[in-house]
Order: structure tokens, then C-alpha cells, then sequence
């Protein structure tokens, strides 16, 4: 008989155990992840009650693809564009929380007499709130449609961001052992640089390569060479003093940015939920109960640091950065746990060598026991805020922060001029930094790469001339916008108009932009070349001037931003399409017939319920029910067992629809259950929600979702007969009474 290795073994008694127990505490509404801890638990080595891995290290190295694959994803989510377009507000809230809850963490670990480096970890791990818990928590209490909710999200999003440049400064300090601000200002300024370098470069080339090869590329092959960026990033990122998670959520902001992004997330989710439960299940293999014996005091002290931290600092950071007292406090008490990124934090501690043993059993306690009290604390929130407004000042809840910041606004957009300068400056200043950053890494790849070959080549000196004729052809791209770039803009143009005083910081500006394109080219010359520093001064201006009017060097340089921009733009130029358009764009169409079966799940909905272009990306041609035929159906036309449905895809998206018309049908016990069963369900109505504003009539409810409004409830959780003439409003909830399907489709559609 064939001798198994262990990791075989292992991996079946680890899932068969994460399987068994998540079912449990999916029965029970509990977090996935505290399953795959508790199960992780009952599999390791300290639980001597039941049978344990034979071979952790391997285990071990699983998990750490698990936090690949998990910071992937999240960077996968991310957009530049989104941040910016938050505003300043939740920016301000997610510093103030995450600072505030280092300096507890930090504090608590002093208190106990820790190392500097154990406070430090544990001051990171505080700061970062469970995304996951959070939204598990706003689904089950129906708040993921309130206003605060979004706040929360948006926060917790900037918190993931803010954690992975938290997890490089950590990483940074654990291997210099060093806190002195040069040192922390050295490893920021070189994070930006290749943060900024590999986000332009990734953005530029990925998009042009699955543009080029876009026919050649299945759901198969965009795992693979998405996979395979990913882990190339990671390598990159580890050989320059890097983590592994930091590479990989690069990787995933850079394809984040292209038209593929939504079907690599969809590739990569089922590979990320396996990765990751293993990565859960090793966090629970650490937990040591004698440790949390040991450790109990601890334990709770730093429990009561994270609720009490983020109920009074967290609310207190939402309300400066300019919301009302209220959603600052509904806001602040959500946030009472920490969760998978404290995991992902502790672990890098431990992979350092530099945090103590006792440091992951301790967190992961504390994030077990912050979990489970979530839910309550958010509930509690409202009675909190009912007790503390009788005692607060009348310009603090009215929004006072919120009122003054949009004054503030007001009064300046007053001001053309200086609104002139600001736009001017700004866009001067990225340009600027973007483009030096380029020049920087083109220099540096030129000198480690090209000259040793030159110079093996051609000889020394003359390998020199090679080098820098070569590396001054690559940069002059880039060294041409930093000086003419702007120079001729809108702005310029306005601010040129005033005195002689504006005038002349212009020029100044102007100035210092070619004198930072000749440093650039003299950096070059002076590298390479023996001649006097005033001959290399002369050189540099002439090459500079040169570079300035070479059409030739002026159009690579256009073309190259063109190039980048476009790429940029991708996703959302693409989005403006319909869903079936950004899925057919470019694609070998072809028609084809189904036959709807009888025992479907489709049966009596819409088009529009059934949304096919935007979950399949398929588009509905012709409906044949008997004799009849319906070319180019609308929205409102129905589907009903046995009818022929035509449809346009490519190859895949047909594969892919034939799965669905077989999986979405009921069994026989099934479908007799689900259409003889009414439910009720609450769903809640948002500033969003095409029920805002209109009445049951305005939208023929009953027609539409085949479901009956049974009652409205309103924020203050009185129950009311429902009036076809009434208006829904924005916070309301309403019940509803309908068939299991249509209430799907229901909370679906609104």
C-alpha cells in the first residue's frame, strides 16, 4: 500500500474538521471565520483531546498563500479613484481611529511591561476593525442600507489600506530595531517610491498585455497569468525588503484598474476561500489554552481597551472629522472587535522573529471575545446615544463640524486666483513626482543592467558612451514633461494675466522645473563621464533643450500618457457600457436555443427580475412559447417552463448559461415546499432604492415583485398599516410578505 505524505493526511483531517464545525456555526450565525478557528483549534497540537496534524510547517507555509491570496482579493476591491472620491471626511476618521487605538494598544502592552516591539504589534493589531465581522453584523441587524453603515464601510476599506502601509513600517522597524524618525522617514519615502513605481509601471503594461492577447485568454488562462502576477509582485516585493501581502495586494490595486478585474475576482474567489480557511485554521492551531490561562488578565484588560477604545475614541474620531453625534457614535461602537487582518499582523510578528509567543493566542481571544459582543454593542448604540444627547451641547449634534468645513469650502472656492494656483501647484507636483520617479528607475535599471553589459562589450570607457546614450534615449520621455509639462495650461495662462509679483513666482516655478530636467541628465553625465562638472553643467542644459524640441521625443512622450491614462480610464469607460456589451466587446458572438425545464426556478419572472446581462453576461434575443415568438423581448417580458430562449454570447458565456438553466430548478420535494410556503421577511429602503419616494401604486408592487407590503416600520421601530398612497422614505423598513424566490428577488431588485 502507497505510503500518504502527511500534508495529504492533514489537509483531510483539517477540512473535514473546518467543514463540520463551520456548518455549526453557520447554523448558529456566527462569523465563518471563528469557525475555521475553533476548527483549527480542535485539529493542532494543543488540543490533546482529539487527534492532531503531523506536520505543521507545511500547514504553515499553506496559510501564508492563504494571506497571498486574501490581500490579493482586497486589493482586487480597491480603487484609487474610490478613495478619492470618499472625501476627506472618512480619511480624517480612519487616521484618528487607527492612531488612537496604537497609542491604547501600545499603552496596554506598558502597563504589562512587554517589549517595544510586542506594544508596537499590538497597537497595530487594535487598529484594525473586522471588515468581515462588521458586515455579517450590519446583515443580520438590518443596518447595511443606513447612513452610517456606508460611513463604517468606508472607513474600514481606508483601515485595510492604511494596514498594509501599518504592516510595511512595521516590518521596516522589526528588521532596523530602530525607531528614530530618519530611519521611519527613509523607509516611508522608499515605500512611496516603489509603491508609485510599480502602481505606474503595472497600470501601463498589464492592461496593454490582456488587451493584445484578449482573444487568447479564457476564464482558464486569466487565473493562471493573474495568479502568476500576483506571485511574481510577491517576489519582487519580498527581494527588496518587502512582506509577502504587501506584493500581493499591489498586484491586485494594479488589476484592479483593468476591464478584467470583475471576472478575475470571480475566478480567484474560490481559490481564495480555500487559502484563506486554511490560513483561519493555522491561526486556531496557535491558540494554546494553557497560554490563555496563563494570560487571562491580559486577555481581558485588552478586550476592555478595544470596546471602551473604540466606543469613546472611535466616536470621538468620526465626530471630528464632521459628522453629527449620532452616526459618530453608531459609527464608533461598530467598530468593537478586531479580526482577520490582526491575524494577518500577528503572523508577520511571529514570521520576524520579533514578537513574543504569547502575543497570537492573546489577540486571537480577544478578537473571539470582541466578536461575539458586536452585535449588541452596535444595538446599544442608540440607547448610548439617547442618554449621552440630553448632556451634550446643542452645536455639537447639529452638525457643527459638518456646517463650518462646508463655510469653509464656500468661502474658498470664492477666491478664482487662488483656486488657480492650488490646481496649478497640485498638478505640477504629481507630475512632477511621477515623472522623477520614473526617470530614477530607468536610471537605476540602466546602471545595473546596461552598463556592466556595455562595458563588457565595449571596454570600459567606451561601455560608458554606450550606457549613457542608451539610458538618456529612455529617460527623455520622462525628463520632458517635468519641464514643459503645465507650462502652457489653462492656469498658467490665468495666472500669467495678473501683476508683475504672480508673474514672476510663475517664472521662478518655470524655472526650477527645467533646472530639475538638467539634474536629471547630469546625474547621467556625471555618473559616466570623466570630464570637468562644468563641462557635464554645459551638456546637461544643451541635452535638456534638445530633449524640450525633439518632436520625436514629444510624441513617445504624448503617446506614453495617452497609453497610461487610457488604461486607467478602462473600467470606468467600460462601465458606462450595458454588462452584456462589456462581456461581448470584442468576442466571437453566436446565437443559440434553450429550452427552459419544467421544473424552473425562472417561471413567471421578468428580464429584468432575472437580470441575465449583468450576473451573465448574455443577452436575450428571441422568446418561442408554442406558436408565438417574441423578437428582442423587453424588460417586462416573462419566462415560463418550456419555453425556447435564444440567446447572444461568446463560446464561454454559453457554457456557462446552460449550467445555470440546469442548476436554477427545483427539486420535487423542494418545489412543492417552496410554492405552497409564505415568508416574511424586513428589508430595509435606501436613498437609492427605486422605492424611495414613490408609492405602491406609482410602482404596481404587487404585479411587479408578486409580494405584498404588510406594514412600514420607521427609524423609531413603530409598525404601520401600509396606504397605497403613501411615499416611502429614505430609512424606513418595510415587511413583506411573498414566495421564497420572489422575496429573493425582491431584496435583489431593491
Amino acid at each position: 500500500m502507497e505510503e500518504l505524505p502527511h500534508l495529504i493526511i492533514d489537509l483531510a483531517y483539517i477540512l473535514i474538521v473546518a467543514g463540520a464545525v463551520t456548518i455549526i456555526f453557520k447554523k448558529l450565525r456566527q462569523p465563518l471565520v471563528l469557525g475555521y478557528i475553533v476548527a483549527g483549534f480542535l485539529a493542532g497540537p494543543n488540543m490533546t483531546y482529539t487527534p492532531s496534524i503531523m506536520d505543521s510547517t507545511s500547514i504553515s507555509d499553506w496559510s501564508q498563500i492563504g494571506v497571498i491570496f486574501l490581500m490579493f482579493t482586497l486589493g482586487l476591491e480597491f480603487s484609487f479613484k474610490r478613495i478619492i472620491k470618499m472625501g476627506v471626511q472618512p480619511i480624517i476618521a480612519a487616521l484618528l481611529v487607527m492612531i488612537c487605538m496604537i497609542s491604547v494598544g501600545s499603552e496596554v502592552g506598558w502597563l504589562f511591561g512587554w517589549s517595544d516591539m510586542d506594544r508596537l504589534f499590538l497597537g497595530g493589531m487594535l487598529a484594525m476593525s473586522s471588515t468581515t465581522i462588521i458586515y455579517k453584523a450590519f446583515d443580520d441587524l438590518g443596518l447595511r442600507l443606513q447612513n452610517f453603515a456606508s460611513k463604517v464601510l468606508s472607513v474600514l476599506i481606508l483601515e485595510d489600506i492604511l494596514g498594509i502601509l501599518l504592516m510595511v513600517i512595521l516590518s521596516a522597524l522589526a528588521v532596523s530595531r530602530k525607531f528614530e524618525g530618519v530611519e521611519l522617514l527613509n523607509s516611508l519615502l522608499k515605500l512611496g517610491f516603489f509603491l508609485l513605481l510599480w502602481f505606474l509601471v503595472g497600470v501601463f503594461i498589464i492592461p496593454l498585455i490582456l488587451r493584445r492577447y484578449k482573444k487568447y485568454i479564457n476564464t482558464e488562462t486569466l487565473l493562471i497569468v493573474s495568479v502568476g502576477l500576483c506571485f511574481l509582485m510577491v517576489v519582487i516585493a519580498a527581494s527588496v525588503g518587502y512582506s509577502a501581502a504587501f506584493g500581493a495586494f499591489m498586484m491586485g490595486s494594479i488589476m484592479a484598474e483593468t476591464t478584467d478585474s470583475e471576472r478575475i475576482s470571480k475566478s480567484i474567489s474560490s481559490l481564495k476561500d480555500f487559502f484563506g480557511a486554511i490560513f483561519f485554521v493555522s491561526v486556531g492551531m496557535l491558540v494554546d489554552p494553557n497560554i490563555i490561562i496563563e494570560y487571562w488578565v491580559p486577555i481581558v484588560a485588552i478586550t476592555f481597551a478595544v470596546i471602551l477604545g473604540q466606543m469613546i475614541l472611535g466616536s470621538l474620531s468620526f465626530l471630528v472629522s464632521g459628522n453629527d453625534l449620532k452616526d459618530s457614535i453608531k459609527c464608533g461602537f461598530s467598530l468593537v472587535q478586531i479580526g482577520e487582518f490582526a491575524f494577518i499582523i500577528a503572523s508577520l510578528g511571529e514570521s520576524l522573529g520579533v514578537t513574543s509567543k504569547f502575543i497570537y493566542p492573546v489577540v486571537v481571544a480577544v478578537s473571539i471575545i470582541t466578536t461575539f459582543f458586536t452585535p449588541y454593542i452596535i444595538k446599544f448604540s442608540d440607547k448610548f446615544y439617547k442618554f449621552i444627547e440630553k448632556y451634550v451641547p446643542k452645536n455639537i449634534s447639529d452638525k457643527r463640524f459638518a456646517a463650518l468645513k462646508h463655510r469653509r469650502s464656500q468661502i474658498i472656492k470664492r477666491y478664482n486666483l487662488g483656486n488657480a494656483w492650488k490646481s496649478f501647484l497640485r498638478a505640477v507636483l504629481i507630475q512632477t513626482i511621477v515623472y522623477l520617479t520614473l526617470c530614477t528607475a530607468v536610471i537605476g535599471a540602466s546602471f545595473a543592467s546596461i552598463l556592466p553589459l556595455a562595458r563588457q562589450i565595449c571596454g570600459h570607457w567606451y561601455g560608458n558612451i554606450v550606457c549613457g546614450i542608451l539610458t538618456l534615449l529612455l529617460v527623455s520621455p520622462f525628463v520632458r514633461p517635468i519641464v514643459i509639462k503645465k507650462n502652457h495650461s489653462e492656469e498658467a495662462k490665468y495666472l500669467h494675466k495678473f501683476n508683475k509679483f504672480h508673474r514672476f513666482i510663475l517664472r521662478i516655478i518655470l524655472g526650477f522645473k527645467f533646472c530639475l530636467g538638467c539634474a536629471v541628465v547630469y546625474h547621467i553625465l556625471n555618473f559616466l563621464s570623466p570630464l570637468w562638472w562644468l563641462w557635464h553643467l554645459i551638456l546637461s542644459v544643451l541635452l535638456t533643450v534638445g530633449i524640450i524640441y525633439s518632436r520625436r521625443v514629444k510624441l513617445i512622450s504624448i503617446r506614453i500618457e495617452r497609453t497610461f491614462r487610457k488604461n486607467l480610464q478602462s473600467r470606468e469607460d467600460n462601465s458606462k457600457l450595458p454588462s452584456y456589451g462589456r462581456k461581448l466587446k470584442g468576442k466571437d458572438l453566436q446565437i443559440a436555443s434553450f429550452t427552459v425545464p419544467g421544473n424552473t426556478k425562472w417561471g413567471g419572472k421578468t428580464l429584468m427580475q432575472l437580470n441575465f446581462g449583468r450576473t451573465e453576461h448574455i443577452h436575450i434575443a428571441a422568446i418561442t412559447r408554442g406558436l408565438q415568438r417574441i423578437n428582442i423581448p423587453g424588460g417586462n417580458s416573462k419566462i415560463y417552463p418550456g419555453d425556447i430562449i435564444e440567446i447572444v454570447s461568446d463560446p464561454e458565456g454559453l457554457r456557462a448559461f446552460q449550467t445555470k438553466i440546469m442548476h436554477d430548478v427545483y427539486l420535487t420535494e423542494e418545489s412543492n415546499a417552496l410554492r405552497n410556503t409564505l415568508s416574511i421577511i424586513q428589508v430595509g429602503i435606501s436613498n437609492m432604492s427605486p422605492l424611495c419616494g414613490k408609492t405602491l401604486m406609482d410602482i404596481d408592487f404587487r404585479r411587479k415583485y408578486n409580494c405584498m407590503v404588510v406594514g412600514i416600520e420607521d427609524d423609531k421601530g413603530n409598525l404601520q398599516v401600509t396606504q397605497a398612497q403613501r411615499k416611502f422614505q429614505a430609512g424606513e423598513r418595510i415587511w413583506v410578505v411573498g414566495e421564497e424566490a420572489d422575496l429573493t428577488m425582491l431584496k435583489m431588485g431593491i
